[in-house]
């Protein structure tokens, strides 16, 4: 397996949710919410990433699948079991073997949604669950990171006074594709998914999000990261 995008970048991803710790305390509430009672079911992360989020709660019955070596082997040390260091798109899944699948803010790095959910909604169960967390394209997160990925930078004169004190990494924020809640929701739909869900969080400017952590509220039109659920 090639060098994957965030291969060499785990301590960093980790280190920046932990220097902005109320950010990162309002992101898990979300991640808590739309999880809710995990007890006796059978989750699938995909892009499971260091298991940061994970970390937080039960991971005994999580399976994960990270293309990056690096954060998986982290993921793995905090309980989630990786059943594959690779792509969600050169993964074999069982018909309905899973209550609930994820993608926290996985799906921000894969440039065809398509067949990735539609694989992923045929190994979920009936009545289980398909859930995106992400930052839309559209959110002032979404916005920011663009502008720094067109730029290649983010200290700039056009950002001067602007930015959050740590933003996200750029090299991570520039290796996202970045996609409209909206558009995530018409690939659902088109699947034939027809119940839905959503809860957002980080509502103030990126600015101030670190100020102190938010409560989850319903809705994705007002959020810096946003829930989709997806019953299947």
């Amino acid at each position: 397996m090639g060098k994957q995008k965030f291969d060499g970048y785990a301590d960093k991803y980790d280190e920046w949710f932990m220097k902005n710790e109320n950010l990162f305390t309002s992101e898990l509430r979300l991640f808590e919410k739309v999880l809710g009672d995990i007890s006796g079911k059978k989750l699938l992360s995909v892009g499971c990433g260091s298991g940061l989020f994970e970390s937080y709660i039960d991971s005994s019955n999580i399976d994960g699948i990270e293309p990056s070596e690096d954060m998986g082997r982290i993921a793995e040390k905090r309980g989630v079991k990786v059943i594959k260091y690779g792509l969600i798109e050169d993964v074999d899944l069982k018909d309905e073997s899973y209550d609930i699948i994820y993608f926290n803010g996985s799906s921000s790095y894969m440039e065809d949604l398509v067949p990735v959910y539609e694989k992923c909604l045929k190994a979920i169960k009936k009545n289980g669950k398909l859930i995106l967390l992400d930052v839309p394209k559209e959110s002032a997160f979404g916005f920011m990171y663009l502008l720094g990925k067109s730029l290649n930078t983010y200290d700039h004169e056009y950002l001067e006074g602007a930015m959050p004190e740590l933003p996200y990494p750029l090299a991570l924020a520039s290796s996202g594709v970045w996609h409209t809640t909206e558009e995530k929701i018409n690939v659902l739909k088109d699947l034939g998914i027809k119940n839905f869900k959503f809860y957002q969080t980080l509502i103030k400017n990126p600015m101030y999000t670190n100020e102190e952590p938010e409560e989850v509220s319903e809705g994705y039109k007002s959020g810096g990261y946003v829930a989709i659920i997806a019953e299947k």
